[in-house]
């Protein structure tokens, strides 16, 4: 009976979703239905990450049909660890939405952050390629919505180019899931990972070509170098709480990767093994420089945000191209601090905007804002995680990572990352500089003090956790360690469906 609890991620946001269509326009209780929404889902990720911790895989077939026919979740530990950074961040981003008021300036806010989530969550359960497909496609019908909520031209404009770059990508991994299916007969992952094993040799380049159109849908999506142009325009013309759960979105294209190409093209896969390898190190290097270099000249606070977001996809996919225990499990214990620490940004370019009058996040000096000296105080603190400066989890998970490159892409990789770590910092200390010292004359902007501190809480929440994340930095390396196990262990996979063996021919 337990495993029935692996849909409730899935199941709950919708119907929460179909309830607030229903609730008409009684706002406090839509707000009610978001809150315990996510609130419950906090809870049951807790609950996962729990079973999670025995090292057991498991799965729940809808329908009581056996793999690899009927539709599967499949939660093991790095599934369970994507659950639970979503599900804290998407309380505390909706948390914020309500106390600025942003969820009312659209009906149907609450409908589509419940969606955005179902299709978050189901990406991150879903045991076949064509449902990873459906909840994209959920997640991202969500995203168009949420992107344009609040008119204004600019989110129109940007919104349509989003559209059209996720249409692309959406026929794309249609061609590659066809061609999986042509080839292999089946659509199930881990059915497909013992397929690969024994295929035919007269199909290896077919393969090949299915396993790099999905590489390029997966780069998109994360906003890989050198397709990371759509997202910096995009995210800064969301609302702060919007782009700050976008935050996650981009982990979305990170995590496929590190399931797909760990699970169908890992260590086990023969001739087809380490598909990604000659292209991964540059792609992502140069992720990471781009990155830094749109924090160093970033314009704006969300600028700077956007340039945290592709810079940490870079540092991410340098883990998965190691293809080792300790550079998998560095890069899993950076994905939770990048995801949360870019998303406080968007919601201090946010609060900046109304506290900085006319000239909102823009590094320009204007009046100082309330509260400057508390709101310098949990600037410097972030700036120092996002930075990676020591003793913060960035910098943990950075070290962790560079100690597991091995000498052959030592210099490349160490240079790059400290290059990177170093322009960041100076584009942090910048921003600061200005928004914080270079002030005018002008009359300070008086808010009142206790919606201040209301604005303040999700953002202090935040930094409570990426300083529990450097607290609790053993216990969770621990767990990053043996989720690195698990993904170098393909064949853990498909037996927690009752998939053994291999399948001659591939058929």
């Amino acid at each position: 009976m337990i495993q029935h609890v692996l849909i409730v991620p899935v199941l709950l946001p919708l119907l929460l979703a179909c309830s607030c269509m229903l609730a008409g326009d009684r706002v406090w209780l839509k707000r009610l239905l978001v809150l315990v929404g996510n609130t419950l889902l906090a809870a049951v990720t807790v609950v996962l990450v729990w079973w999670a911790e025995s090292d057991m895989i498991w799965s729940y077939m809808a329908g009581s049909w056996p793999a690899p026919f009927g539709i599967a979740l499949v939660l093991d530990r790095l599934s369970a660890l994507m659950l639970l950074t979503t599900a804290l961040l998407s309380c505390l981003c909706f948390v914020y939405a309500w106390v600025r008021d942003w969820d009312l300036r659209g009906r149907h806010f609450h409908s589509l952050w419940l969606l955005q989530m179902m299709g978050l969550n189901g990406a991150f359960l879903t045991g076949d390629l064509f449902n990873l497909f459906v909840f994209f496609e959920v997640m991202l019908a969500a995203s168009y919505g949420l992107l344009l909520h609040g008119d204004g031209e600019h989110r129109i404009g940007r919104g349509f180019a989003y559209v059209t770059i996720n249409l692309l990508g959406s026929a794309l991994f249609l061609i590659a899931a066809s061609l999986f299916y042509g080839v292999l007969g089946s659509l199930n992952l881990a059915d497909l990972a013992r397929r690969i094993v024994v295929v035919d040799e007269s199909r290896w380049m077919l393969i090949r070509v299915a396993g790099m159109l999905l590489f390029v849908v997966f780069a998109l999506k994360a906003a890989l170098a050198p397709m990371q142009l759509w997202l910096s325009g995009t995210y800064e013309s969301a609302s702060g709480p919007v782009a700050a759960l976008f935050a996650v979105m981009t982990k979305v294209g990170v995590y496929a990767m590190f399931r797909v190409y760990t699970l169908l093209f890992g260590v086990e896969a023969g001739p087809l093994a380490n598909l990604l390898s000659p292209w991964l190190v540059p792609l992502a290097l140069l992720t990471l420089l781009l990155g830094a270099l749109a924090v160093l000249g970033g314009r704006n606070l969300r600028a700077i945000a956007g340039g945290l977001v592709v810079g940490s996809v870079g540092t991410l996919l340098i883990g998965l191209v190691l293809g080792n225990q300790a550079g998998l499990a560095a890069a899993l214990f950076y994905l939770p601090h990048s995801t949360w620490v870019a998303a406080l940004f968007y919601l201090a370019a946010d609060w900046f905007q109304t506290g900085r009058g006319t000239v909102g996040d823009a590094l320009v000096p204007a009046p100082r804002v309330p509260h400057a000296a508390l709101a310098g105080a949990g600037f410097l603190l972030a700036g120092m995680m996002a930075a990676g400066l020591p003793p913060f989890a960035g910098f943990l998970s950075k070290a962790w990572l560079l100690s597991a490159v091995g000498p052959e892409s030592r210099g490349w990789i160490w240079g790059g990352v400290l290059v990177a770590s170093l322009l960041t910092l100076i584009g942090l200390v910048r921003a600061g500089s200005v928004l914080f010292w270079k002030t005018t004359d002008d009359t300070m902007i008086h808010r009142d003090g206790r919606l201040v501190m209301a604005e303040w809480l999700p953002m202090g929440v935040l930094l409570v956790l990426l300083v529990a994340l450097t607290v609790g930095a053993g216990a969770i390396g621990d767990y990053c360690l043996r989720t690195a196990d698990q993904l170098l262990q393909p064949a853990l996979y498909w037996r927690a469906l009752g998939l053994e063996g291999g399948v001659a021919n591939g058929s």
